[in-house]
């Protein structure tokens, strides 16, 4: 009897504790709930309402390319965002400029958030990729009224090379938006696609016409967050994307002719993928 009274008593104690724990923990800050074909809700969301521009080519194009809905038309039901979209089909990296470009002049400082997604055809039209910097010489003072001559660089601006339109463009970002957050996403990996008999895409187990691979393209976008205090959404290795295996024919267009395109369902593990990132960024810097 003795024994079963403490036992009582011991498990009062703990039901006790245990609701008090429950009580002092911190509220998640979304949960996802009602998961289905808008790929779920993140409730409470720090985004929604935020005017988030896209930046990118033909798989951020709102006329659809190989899918019938868009990751960012996922995000838009997933965080509450309101996305203005200025990606076309086939732009390259240099042509995201000009799309930051119309951003500025359409929507001024009306934007709370920027993401660019770009790379892909960089590789595919074999643009060389470039280096972040110029290297040389400058005078400068180290104290004293001493100066001294140290090796100096500057960020490559320049159309002819990969990182150079990164530079280009990340310099444009951050004059004219530099409290607003700006996130880079890495291209998918790729398959064989073919859009006619002059339009023949290898897959990128292929090196482009320059002799470069696809992983240096997406290994220069991750560089970017370092040279451009950038968060950078590494959907090349989070999104689970891999059109290389068969497997993965039904979140792509088309398994014989398509695997460079997602289709719906790819499209809504990207924005899965993106969501759960965003959620950990600060929506703006206002």
């Amino acid at each position: 009897m003795i024994m079963k009274n403490i036992l009582r008593r011991s498990a009062a104690y703990l039901m006790a504790t245990l609701i008090l724990l429950a009580q002092l923990m911190p509220v998640p800050v979304f949960a996802l709930r009602g998961a289905g074909s808008d790929g779920g809700n993140l409730s409470d969301s720090r985004w929604r309402g935020r005017r988030v521009a896209f930046l990118g080519d033909s798989i951020t194009d709102p006329h659809h390319v190989g899918t019938t809905r868009c990751y960012w038309e996922f995000l838009a039901d997933m965080l509450g965002i309101v996305p203005l979209v200025y990606g076309v089909n086939g732009h390259q990296m240099s042509d995201l400029y000009c799309q930051a470009q119309r951003l500025l002049a359409e929507q001024g400082d009306s934007v709370d958030a920027i993401v660019v997604f770009a790379g892909t055809n960089d590789y595919n039209g074999g643009v060389p990729l470039g280096e972040w910097y110029d290297t040389g010489e400058r005078e400068t003072e180290v104290g004293g009224g001493v100066k001294t001559v140290r090796k100096y660089r500057t960020p490559v601006m320049s159309g002819a090379t990969f990182r150079g339109r990164i530079n280009m463009l990340m310099d444009f970002l951050k004059t004219h938006y530099p409290d607003k957050q700006i996130m880079v996403l890495t291209p998918i990996h790729r398959a064989y696609a073919c859009f006619g008999p002059d339009n023949v895409q290898p897959d990128e187990r292929f090196a482009n016409s320059i002799g470069a691979f696809f992983d240096e393209y997406v290994d220069a976008v991750r560089e970017a967050a370092g040279v451009w205090a950038v968060p950078v959404i590494d959907l090349n290795s989070l999104s689970g994307l891999y059109p290389l295996n068969d497997s993965f024919v039904h979140c792509f267009s088309n398994g014989k002719t398509d695997r460079l395109h997602p289709n719906a369902e790819g499209h809504r593990r990207m924005a899965l993928t993106i969501a759960c990132q965003m959620m950990a960024l600060p929506a703006t810097f206002d």
